[in-house]
């Protein structure tokens, strides 16, 4: 279990935190396995109802830790440790509660398509920057956001790749509300005790007949997805895009 995911059990919940706030909470493939094996626990777990995923309420996370996934996974295939935390969140029969407060960038965005309440604090700040970066959506975006927020919508926040805020995210259907950053977690973990106190076996079929109709076309678009995004993590532009990245942070 990586140190930068935390998590627990308690009144029925299974808590997922991220927690390296010292890098934004960015991702490392360490921290995607934990993510996917907790989801299994909590999956596996017959006491756990319902999962609570967030970072902080200042920080949801960052994204990709850059240096570490291109030196690490270098985009890696379908059983790759962010491809596969992607396939569980989207495979997993309970539901899940996020909080999502200050950034949410690239899977941090996409990852909340795959989750069944969304709450958003007022802070929050998402942004998919695949295509400044010379990369391609993944996480079954480019199918379930124009579902979600209409073609126009999505293309504006897909091509442009522009951070927009919580008002926006709730305009677009990504969230369910929003809610001040300091009673963000408060009312998330009460949303997820309300769906703990439901009969378990109407929650769960209720989310499966609300996921089945798309779930083969999600599947399908994710795998196709990932092959798209490790084309283009090798290629002139996206290695031009990244290194201009990271000269700006260097200044």
């Amino acid at each position: 279990m990586s140190t930068h995911v935390r998590t627990s059990t308690a009144d029925r919940i299974a808590d997922i935190e991220i927690w390296r706030p010292e890098k934004k909470n960015a991702l490392t493939q360490e921290m995607y396995a934990a993510m996917s094996d907790a989801l299994l626990r909590a999956e596996a777990d017959p006491e756990v109802r319902v999962v609570l995923l967030h970072g902080q309420p200042d920080c949801f996370t960052a994204g990709n830790d850059l240096h570490d996934f291109l030196e690490v996974s270098h985009g890696g295939g379908v059983g790759a440790p962010a491809p596969r935390f992607l396939d569980t969140i989207a495979g997993a029969r309970k539901p899940i509660v996020a909080a999502v407060g200050g950034v949410a960038v690239g899977i941090g965005t996409t990852m909340l398509l795959h989750c069944d309440l969304v709450y958003a604090a007022s802070n929050a700040r998402f942004q998919m920057p695949f295509v400044p970066l010379g990369l391609a959506p993944e996480g079954g975006s480019s199918l379930l956001l124009p579902m979600l927020a209409g073609y126009q919508r999505a293309a504006e926040m897909l091509i442009l790749g522009r951070p927009f805020g919580a008002e926006a995210a709730l305009s677009a259907g990504l969230v369910n509300e929003v809610v001040p950053a300091e009673r963000l977690l408060a009312h998330a973990r009460e949303a997820a005790l309300a769906v703990a106190a439901l009969s378990p076996e109407s929650v769960r079929i209720t989310k499966e007949l609300l996921k089945r109709p798309h779930a083969l076309a999600v599947k399908e678009r994710m795998e196709e997805e990932i092959r798209i995004f490790g084309e283009r993590l090798v290629s002139p532009e996206a290695k031009a895009a990244m290194g201009a990245f990271f000269q700006r942070k260097k200044g």
